[in-house]
């Protein structure tokens, strides 16, 4: 079948912000108390604070307590002191444009609030291009559970068959495997290459994958 468009993650894929959201994490924890290390928290962004919370500490969630206050200041400390910090992967622009060109459906899945969405745009240069988005608020589980890719989806009215997503984590892989979509993986987030294994292709960031477009799997479009 041939493809039709393009689920797009955000941290790490458009926007070199993982180990920053990382750093966000540690200072959030450590406003309440806990120790984090950033070398623990790390390997898990990707995922969203459902998921990091309480792997961080065994009896948090996001949704209430302590928990949910250490997750708001997170978000304020990415709206507030880290989005300032932020630059885009190189060439997440130029590949946006050339996706379009090419007439694929373009939407994103992420983690990330819709707050937080708008800065991470607006640094990957794409705010004027991408309109269309799923964001922390339009699935119950964040990545690696597959809430986010099947929202795309509905969202964007096409089926797994149709589509490949380009993400940068293990967690990206795993979850658009559950909803039975591809996933074309960069190494921008900064994982290596046998934690992206089961991607369909890998790419050094969105300009390697520009670069290399007509053999990629972005070239099946109709």
């Amino acid at each position: 079948m041939a493809l039709k468009g393009v689920i797009l993650d955000v941290d790490g894929t458009l926007v070199l912000s993982n180990d920053a959201h990382a750093q966000a994490w540690v200072e959030a924890f450590a406003a309440f108390g806990y120790e984090v290390p950033f070398e623990n928290v790390r390997p898990l962004i990707g995922m969203g604070g459902d998921q990091i919370i309480p792997q961080m500490v065994s009896d948090l969630n996001n949704k209430e307590g302590v928990g949910k206050e250490i997750s708001t200041r997170r978000k304020e400390l990415i709206l507030n002191k880290f989005g300032n910090e932020l630059d885009s992967a190189n060439g997440s622009r130029d590949l946006v444009l050339k996706m379009q060109e090419q007439g694929l459906h373009l939407i994103i899945a992420t983690s990330a609030t819709k707050e937080e969405l708008k800065i991470l745009l607006k640094v990957a240069q794409v705010d004027d291009l991408l309109h269309e988005a799923t964001a922390s608020g339009d699935a119950e589980h964040s990545k690696p559970a597959p809430d986010i890719v099947e929202a795309a989806l509905a969202k964007s009215q096409m089926t797994p068959e149709e589509v490949v997503m380009i993400g940068d984590t293990p967690y990206d892989i795993e979850a658009a495997g559950k909803a039975g979509v591809g996933v074309i993986a960069v190494r921008s987030g900064g994982f290596p290459d046998e934690q992206l294994a089961d991607a369909i292709a890998i790419y050094n960031d969105p300009a390697d994958l520009l670069a290399h477009y007509d053999n990629s799997p972005l070239a099946q479009a109709a």
